[in-house]
């Protein structure tokens, strides 16, 4: 279990009192670290339905986890049936951590707030158990996964997903 972060007042220009808006660099308590992670989560059985509704439901589940937790959310890419982020959190949690800790606060408040999405799983979860995770440099392609998931669900999707092929 995560539990929320509290991080030391810092002088300067940082965000929540621990990120530098100029480097994206961290300083936690005893570290100073600059990892970002592509994450990408699928709706149980491939489900299509991560539409209009359902989206500002998980956007706004997600909003307060940077200040309570130390994880930022820079950029979210929604498809149909799955959604991509942009992540950075302190290299003291593993990924596994973090992404159980986005799936459960998300499915909890879209099942609250859209009860009868609940009707469309059977087993009554919204996420599957499966993720992918990747680390991203900040000095590299960076750039280029952030438009990725910028253009999620896009016409020109096709060409996008060429970027991950084998």
């Amino acid at each position: 279990r995560i539990a929320p972060y509290k991080p030391k007042p810092r002088a300067g220009t940082m965000v929540s009192s621990m990120q530098n808006l100029e480097t994206g660099i961290w300083h936690g308590y005893h570290n100073v670290s600059e990892c970002f992670y592509h994450i990408q989560l699928t709706v149980k059985y491939r489900k299509a339905l991560l539409n209009e509704a359902v989206q500002p439901v998980i956007m706004d589940s997600w909003k307060d986890i940077k200040e309570r937790y130390a994880i930022n959310i820079s950029q979210v890419g929604f498809d149909e049936d799955h959604v991509h982020l942009m992540t950075q959190f302190l290299p003291k949690y593993s990924g596994g951590q973090v992404i159980k800790l986005l799936k459960s606060i998300s499915a909890k408040r879209v099942f609250h707030t859209l009860p009868e999405i609940k009707k469309e799983l059977w087993g009554g979860e919204f996420w599957t158990d499966g993720y992918y995770i990747a680390t991203i440099s900040a000095r590299g392609n960076k750039d280029i996964i952030m438009n990725y998931i910028k253009n999620q669900g896009r016409s020109n999707s096709l060409d996008q997903l060429r970027l991950f092929t084998l």
